[in-house]
C-alpha cells in the first residue's frame, strides 16, 4: 500500500496565539508526528483539522495523510495512520471490526452524534410536488421520469456517493425493490458533486436523489430521507442477504473513533484527549456548513471552528493537564 502523505507542521506557538495558553504548559508525548486521516467529505477533513489543532495545542506534531477512505482501517491498523475520527456505522463497520480482528486498531470511544446514512431529497422536491407520497419509498413506483438526466438513459438517477464509499450496496437496493426497470444509480466522484447536483437540480427544475448523511450542513438546509424498509442485520447482500432482503434501508447509528494500538503508549496525553472527545450532531454539522455553505477552506474552517469554540475542545486538552504527566 502506498499512501500520499501530505505533511503541514504548526508550531505551538502559532497555535498558542489564539488558543490562550502555552503549549509548553503540557508535556509533550513523542516526537513522531500523529498521522490523521483525510479523506473526502468536509467534516471529516475540518475535523481533523481541529484535531490536529488540538494536539498540537498540547505540544504535539501532526501530519495529515490523504487517503481513500476503505484502505484507512488497514493503514490505522499497521500504523501508516494513527487515529480514525468519523467511523460511521452504516457504511464503515465491517471494515472497522475486521481491522480489530486482525489486530493493531482500537476502539478509542463514541461521538455523542447519531448517525443516519442513506438516499433521501432536498425538501423543495416534496414541497414542489416531484414525487407524491413521498417520504416512503414506494413512491418511487410512479416519478421516475422527473428525475431523469442526461446519463440515466431516460431512467430517474439516484446519485450515489463515490463507489469506493459503499460498493454495490445502493445498486443492489434498487433491484431488491424491483426499481431497476424504472431508476439506475450513478456514482458521484466526490461528496463535492453531491451538493453541485442539489443546486443544479434546484436550477433546472427537475427532481433530484443523492446520497446523503446526517449530522451533516444539510441538516439545517432541509432534507429529507426516503424510509426504505426497515434494516436488520443481514439483510444486506454484502451481509449475507439476498435480493430479496436487500432493499432495506440504512441503519441508525454511531460514529466511532479508532486508533493505532500504539497510539496510547507513544503519546498518552494526546491519546487520552483524543478518547475523551466527543462531537454533537449540531457541531459537525457546523464544521461543514463552514466549507460547504460558506465557502471556507477546510484548514480556515477549523481555525475559525477551534477559536469559536474554545469551551467545547479546551476542556478535553486541559483535563489531560489535570490528570497530572
Amino acid at each position: 500500500m502506498s499512501l500520499r502523505k501530505l505533511k503541514t507542521v504548526a508550531t505551538v506557538a502559532v497555535m498558542a496565539g489564539f488558543l490562550g495558553f502555552s503549549g509548553a504548559a503540557f508535556a509533550a508525548d513523542s516526537s513522531e508526528p500523529i498521522k490523521i486521516p483525510i479523506k473526502n467529505w468536509s467534516s471529516q477533513i475540518v475535523m481533523a483539522h481541529v484535531i490536529g489543532g488540538m494536539f498540537e495545542s498540547m505540544g504535539n506534531t501532526v501530519e495529515y495523510v490523504p487517503v481513500d477512505n476503505q484502505v484507512s482501517f488497514e493503514a490505522t491498523r499497521t500504523g501508516d495512520i494513527t487515529i480514525l475520527h468519523e467511523v460511521w456505522q452504516s457504511t464503515m463497520q465491517n471494515a472497522y471490526y475486521n481491522a480489530m480482528e486482525k489486530g493493531g486498531l482500537i476502539d478509542a470511544g463514541t461521538h455523542a452524534a447519531a448517525t443516519l446514512e442513506d438516499m433521501g431529497v432536498p425538501n423543495w422536491v416534496i414541497d414542489d410536488g416531484l414525487c407524491p407520497g413521498l417520504p416512503s419509498w414506494e413512491a418511487l413506483k410512479d416519478c421516475s421520469a422527473n428525475f431523469a438526466t442526461p446519463d440515466s438513459g431516460g431512467k430517474g438517477r439516484w446519485l450515489e456517493g463515490p463507489m469506493t464509499w459503499h460498493g454495490d450496496v445502493m445498486p443492489n437496493r434498487v433491484k431488491g425493490l424491483g426499481l431497476d426497470d424504472k431508476w439506475v444509480v450513478k456514482f458521484a466522484g466526490a461528496a463535492d458533486a453531491l451538493w453541485a447536483e442539489l443546486a443544479a437540480a434546484k436550477k433546472e427544475g427537475r427532481g433530484t436523489i443523492i446520497f446523503n448523511w446526517t449530522p451533516n450542513f444539510t441538516d439545517a438546509e432541509g432534507f429529507t430521507f426516503i424510509e426504505f424498509p426497515p434494516y436488520y442485520d443481514g439483510c444486506r447482500i454484502t451481509d449475507g442477504g439476498d435480493l430479496s432482503t436487500t432493499g432495506c434501508g440504512s441503519p441508525l447509528g454511531w460514529l466511532k473513533k479508532g486508533a493505532f494500538w500504539k497510539f496510547p503508549k507513544t503519546h498518552p496525553n494526546a491519546y487520552r484527549a483524543f478518547s475523551q472527545l466527543s462531537f454533537t450532531s449540531p457541531q459537525i454539522g457546523s464544521m461543514a456548513a463552514l466549507v460547504d455553505v460558506d465557502g471556507m477552506t477546510h484548514a480556515d474552517a477549523a481555525a475559525k471552528w477551534l477559536k469559536d469554540n474554545e469551551d467545547v475542545w479546551k476542556g478535553w486538552a486541559v483535563s489531560v493537564l489535570g490528570e497530572g504527566n
